[in-house]
């Protein structure tokens, strides 16, 4: 793809195109990151860079470059280099849609696999794919463009709507009820069952978990998460939330909507988690806790208590992420302030 058709691409989409110079129009083949991108790959540089990463710009061999339009340091550089470059309103986003323009998605052919294994009564939409080896469990619904990747086993009764992506060997419980364009990677489970035992004089009562799980439209979880069903009622994930590796929801979790967690977060049956909220990686949320709309929190925060919309926590338990930031500067000059204390104590008691 020539530079200038990626320019045209991206004044049509969400980058904010300000300015740009194209000097050879060459052929971009390949996208990389700016300290190894050479002829015919194009890279970029996010409005975040250090000065280090910035000065790359200079020496870069790339055949052009995605830079940000608010920074008066590219302005600069973009007077002294011979590269081609395009200024953005938001680099990264345009790093995002060049990837999708250079490296199209493959489309499965369509169809069903013979090795497949199809229950009764179920319904496929056009354009489904179903790889080999998958299962689809009785009363089944798939809807249109949906592609199941091979090995995939859906339990029955489970609802999955058009254009979802199931990459191979995941799991779908039965029950489940999946939205539109949702993406489920390799080795997730939705809809397994919730951790409900109940403690007797005889041991462990298990509490039977008869809910469902739901996944509301763009939901994309991570390889290896598993969301679980609660005993009664549902456990429900909203619109466009995005799922790490690794991550665990527990039974009769919400979520709000455009949610992110990241790798190995934690979440305990019945906690309620706001729109728009950010859980870094090794998050822990309490069971029944409430967290509220916009709330950020940094790795390995442990929310133990309802939590206000719009904060930034971070710690064990959670605090606010500023008073914790000033506790950690001091955590290296504890041994130095109890040296302190005890010489103070040992003044006080003569």
């Amino acid at each position: 793809m020539q530079l200038n058709e990626i320019v045209e691409k991206l004044k049509q989409g969400q980058s904010g195109v300000v300015d740009f110079k194209i000097s050879n129009n060459t052929v971009i083949l390949a996208a990389a990151s700016l300290e190894k991108a050479k002829e015919n790959e194009i890279s970029f540089l996010d409005n975040n860079s250090s000065l280090n990463l910035r000065n790359f710009i200079k020496t870069s061999k790339a055949a052009a470059l995605l830079l940000p339009a608010d920074d008066d340091f590219i302005i600069e550089i973009t007077k002294q280099i011979s590269i081609d470059w395009i200024l953005l309103k938001d680099p990264k986003i345009a790093f995002a849609e060049t990837l999708e323009f250079l490296y199209p998605s493959e489309i499965e052919s369509e169809g069903i696999h013979k090795s497949a294994v199809i229950g009764e009564n179920v319904k496929i939409g056009l354009g489904v794919s179903i790889g080999a080896n998958a299962y689809i469990g009785d009363n089944t619904e798939i809807g249109a463009g949906t592609i199941v990747h091979a090995g995939v086993v859906v339990y029955k009764n489970v609802s999955i709507g058009a254009k979802n992506l199931i990459h191979a060997n995941s799991v779908i419980h039965s029950g489940s009820k999946l939205g539109d364009e949702c993406v489920i990677n390799a080795n997730a489970v939705i809809g397994g069952e919730g951790f409900g035992f109940v403690p007797t004089s005889r041991g462990w009562k298990k509490m039977p978990q008869v809910g469902i799980v739901i996944l509301k439209d763009k939901v994309e979880v991570g390889s290896g998460s598993t969301i679980d069903r609660p005993s009664v009622g549902e456990t429900l994930i909203g619109e466009d939330t995005k799922i790490d590796n690794l991550v665990q929801i527990g039974h009769g979790v919400t979520t709000g909507k455009g949610c992110a967690m990241a790798a190995q977060v934690g979440i305990a049956g019945g906690a309620q988690i706001g729109d728009a909220v950010i859980l870094a990686g090794q998050v822990g949320v309490s069971n029944k806790v409430k967290v509220g709309d916009r709330v950020i929190a940094s790795s390995k925060t442990g929310i133990i208590s309802n939590i206000e919309a719009g904060k930034v926590i971070s710690g064990f338990p959670a605090i606010p992420n500023k008073l914790w930031l000033r506790c950690s500067a001091n955590f290296k000059k504890l041994p130095e302030i109890a040296k302190a204390i005890r010489h103070l104590d040992r003044r006080n008691s003569r």
